[in-house]
């Protein structure tokens, strides 16, 4: 997986897009106070080579705050489910000029950005990508230009600041970061002064297209697309030298000498795991040979135990993966494989070619900067349990043990001794569930992605909407918060719809299905509903589902042409299912458990 971002190609390859009538276009929104024009043909090309349709508008040159203040503008006309809000340095610049002071000029500037925030979240349930502002060429005091509070260099980094801490505390808004792009790349080269005077350019068009990558990036992490497992080779690779001739403590690992780009891949990776990326082995190797370094070698980073799966052998790579990836149950482009090996990386992109695999450079000392200008990490969300993650996967490893010496699966499902919580959205819990709508994609119904603001609004819509959490536990562990299930009343309170319903694959068969569905009808019951209606919208990755309603005894009531399907069950013909798992609540409140 090489990029190519040249913009002259990029140029030549956008007179050969389609320009269709897809209804299932995705809507984005261009406000800047820069030309978008060359931006958003980038965006257009971009956002097809990963497979999306999409529809820009550009909104006026320089008039962000006029059109979001305006509940009638053709921006909102124009239904945009991500708005990219660019501010360059350069209008910046231009403003500063002018000020009479400095502090007061960046508390207007940070006032109209909660301005332009606040009004688009009153008329819209747009995701938000604000842009950082990228650190100017003028130092008017040179070295000694952010030891004044007053100089513009200063103001950039106040404001920048600003933005990170507001995008924390706001649950629609995410940061497009120019200032590291262009300190990646250079300020230097960033910026084109003669572009901007002749045309507004936000920087040079040679760098441009890495600001549309970044927007495509941080929206396909919005809808769910993200790197879940990175499958690592071991010899020349996680260490230098081969295990089996040279032993474990002969291999290159160290913070000094020549091990020391080993050791910092081994970091980095550790990182990536306590962010919640899991970490696998796929070596041609003896496996004791392959696990004496993590046993043995304390100049180590990475341990056993920061590996949900260790597959050591002499089958081919591609077979292993499809081992790896049927255990932790994700799909193939969600994994990442990492290996020094050309040969290797040529097998995995010809045999597997949804597994990521991309191109390393010949010095291991290149590998990380390699990997982090792919940004193959990019994220929308972040959660606690993100970081037990790995723990999560390993526990499951003890409960497949304990199903092999079970008698039957249905002793084996009593002796996990399973509690469930089933409980209203609650705000403590609304990362984890924004991170489960985006990723989920096999147990999924409509795959419908939600952003925190959108449920936060339905939690607090107690009159027509029940947004309802799982979490489930057993004697080996906390699975988490695992599954997601939404119902809204429909017109005249005669039935209520399942508009999703989604689960993490790592619970597959415990029966929490079943008891979530005798929830959803216990509670019709009670609220006196005739019937539960539910939608199925068929994608490339929730086959899996296609027959879920069926298997309760909906019935279809009809199907779309690209493939929907509707279904509906009376209460009264619901049949109960029984299950091996018990209500973390008391009895006395099992009744309110699902209270809307």
């Amino acid at each position: 997986m090489q990029r190519d971002l040249d913009y002259f190609r990029l140029l030549t390859e956008s007179r050969d897009l389609r320009h269709d009538d897809d209804d299932k276009k995705l809507r984005v929104a261009l406000l800047a106070d820069c030309a978008t024009q060359h931006l958003a043909l980038l965006l257009r090309v971009l956002f097809s080579r990963a497979g999306i349709t999409v529809e820009i508008y550009e909104g006026m040159f320089g008039a962000t705050e006029l059109e979001v203040r305006n509940p009638a503008s053709v921006l909102y006309a124009s239904q945009p489910e991500i708005i990219v809000v660019l501010n360059s340095v350069q209008a910046l610049r231009d403003k500063f000029y002018q000020r009479n002071n400095a502090q007061q000029f960046a508390d207007q500037v940070a006032s109209q950005l909660n301005s332009i925030w606040d009004s688009i979240t009153a008329n819209t349930n747009a995701l938000i990508l604000q842009s950082t502002f990228v650190s100017a060429a003028e130092r008017f005091f040179g070295n000694y230009d952010r030891r004044v509070d007053s100089s513009f260099s200063s103001t950039i980094v106040s404001l920048n600041t600003f933005i990170a801490d507001e995008s924390r505390r706001r649950k629609n808004v995410l940061l497009l970061d120019l200032e590291a792009i262009a300190s990646w790349v250079g300020r230097k080269h960033w910026f084109d002064e003669r572009l901007w005077t002749l045309g507004k350019s936000l920087c040079s068009l040679e760098h441009l297209p890495l600001a549309a990558q970044n927007i495509v990036d941080i929206v396909l992490a919005a809808r769910g697309r993200a790197v879940k497992c990175i499958v690592l080779d071991l010899d020349n690779t996680l260490w230098g030298g081969v295990v089996g001739d040279d032993g474990p403590h002969g291999i290159q690992i160290g913070s000094h000498g020549d091990g020391e780009p080993f050791f910092r891949l081994q970091s980095f990776l550790k990182e990536l795991k306590n962010r919640g990326i899991l970490l696998a082995v796929c070596s041609k190797n003896e496996e004791a040979n392959a696990l004496k370094p993590f046993r043995e070698n304390q100049e180590m980073v990475l341990a056993l135990d920061d590996i949900v799966m260790f597959v050591a052998n002499w089958n081919n790579k591609p077979e292993n993966i499809r081992k790896i990836q049927r255990e932790l149950r994700i799909g193939f482009d969600s994994m990442l494989f990492l290996d020094d090996n050309p040969f290797e990386r040529a097998a995995m992109r010809e045999l597997l070619p949804e597994v990521i695999a991309p191109e390393l450079p010949e010095d291991p000392g290149e590998w990380v900067a390699a990997l982090c200008e792919l940004n193959l990490f990019e994220t929308a969300s972040f959660s606690a349990e993100d970081t037990q993650r790995s723990a999560l996967y390993l526990q499951e490893t003890q409960r497949r043990k304990a199903s092999e010496t079970a008698p039957t699966f249905d002793e084996f499902l009593q002796s996990l001794d399973m509690t469930i919580e089933v409980a209203r959205f609650a705000p403590q819990h609304l990362g984890r569930i924004v991170q489960l709508l985006q990723r989920s994609n096999q147990f999924n119904l409509t795959t419908r992605r939600l952003n925190e603001a959108e449920c936060e609004a339905m939690m607090q819509n107690a009159n027509r909407c029940i947004p309802l959490y799982a979490i489930l536990k057993d004697r080996f562990g906390d699975h988490g918060l695992i599954s997601i299930v939404i119902l809204r009343l429909e017109s005249g309170a005669d039935a209520i719809e399942i508009t999703d319903w989604l689960m993490s694959c790592r619970v597959l068969g415990r029966g929490v299905e079943e008891y979530l569905m005798n929830c959803v009808f216990e509670r019709a019951g009670r609220m006196q509903i005739a019937s539960v209606t539910a939608t199925y919208i068929p994608t490339a990755k929730n086959n899996m589902v296609r027959e879920f309603y069926a298997r309760f005894g909906f019935k279809k009531t009809s199907e779309s042409p690209d493939s929907a399907t509707r279904w509906a069950l009376a209460v009264t013909d619901y049949q109960y299912r029984p299950v091996f798992i018990h209500s973390a609540v008391d009895e006395k409140d099992a009744l309110t458990i699902l209270k809307g």
